[in-house]
């Protein structure tokens, strides 16, 4: 147990410390806004569908199927819950902050900061359980998140509906598309493919720090500090969502795999994603 905290902890702190290059890069003028947006859109469009793809580069098992098909029904249900609680806690007139506020409620970091957290503790099992949640967080912010952000911009001209399109082909869809069919039929991309597949899944942790270091240091911190909806969200995404899942997957522990349950806990338990 205390091997774990200790792992844990020190992962924690590889992470701050990555953080802290991408703000002092801000600092020293070393990143700027231009070459940030195009480390973001590395990173969404190139990054997350390599890393579904390594993940699911693994012999085919029908029992390990079942279990990511529950796996992932769990995490859908997880999600639907917590997109009807932030609805019903998350009251207010500007529309801007109460879309920020529920995303930071529902959304967790499960790619950039649970990824890493379970491939120190748990290995690359860990990884691919929790690679689950991530392409299911990949479902959610494309489609109700991409909705939620658009609402507040559109809101005055009516132009915040749903966008089908973007819903249905986005870096999450397409990971599962290459990467799932791989899994099932148990291909092993040759090495020439998936050695640079690799390369750039490995680029999600340093890549993302990096980046929410830079806008970190940019982002001024008394005005939320004094804001209580800020409290409240924290609150929701890091005690009590946690806190629910954890229930519901105990109460389900005779047909999870243990290590699934961790790996998933793990994701859940992730602050707020960055958007």
């Amino acid at each position: 147990m205390l091997h774990h905290l200790l792992v844990v902890a020190s992962q924690v702190g590889i992470l701050f410390a990555l953080m802290a290059v991408g703000a002092l890069s801000r600092k020293f003028k070393i990143m700027d806004e231009p070459s940030v947006k195009g480390m973001v859109n590395i990173l969404v469009l190139i990054v997350t569908p390599c890393l579904i793809m390594d993940v699911f580069q693994r012999p085919f098992e029908v029992a390990l199927l079942g279990q990511l098909a529950l796996a992932a029904a769990i995490v859908v249900a997880l999600h639907a819950v917590l997109i009807a609680a932030a609805h019903w806690i998350v009251p207010g007139k500007s529309l801007r902050r109460t879309s920020v506020l529920k995303l930071s409620m529902v959304l967790s970091n499960a790619g950039f900061m649970g990824i890493p957290l379970e491939q120190a503790v748990f290995g690359a099992e860990g990884v691919f359980f929790g690679v689950v949640y991530v392409a299911v967080f990949n479902l959610v912010i494309w489609s109700w998140g991409y909705r939620t952000m658009r609402g507040h911009q559109h809101a005055a001209d009516g132009r915040g509906g749903t966008n089908w399109r973007v819903m249905l082909v986005n870096p999450g869809t397409i990971g599962l598309a290459l990467g799932l069919p791989l899994f099932l039929s148990s291909y092993t991309l040759p090495p020439v493919f998936r050695q640079p597949v690799a390369m750039l899944a490995d680029l999600n942790t340093p890549l993302a720090m990096l980046i929410i270091g830079y806008y970190l240091a940019g982002m001024r911190v008394k005005p939320v500090l004094r804001d209580p909806g800020a409290y409240l969200a924290a609150f929701v995404r890091l005690v009590a969502s946690p806190l629910v899942f954890m229930g519901v997957l105990w109460c389900l522990r005779s047909w999870l795999d243990p290590l699934m349950a961790l790996a998933l806990i793990t994701a859940a338990c992730a602050p707020s994603a960055a958007m």
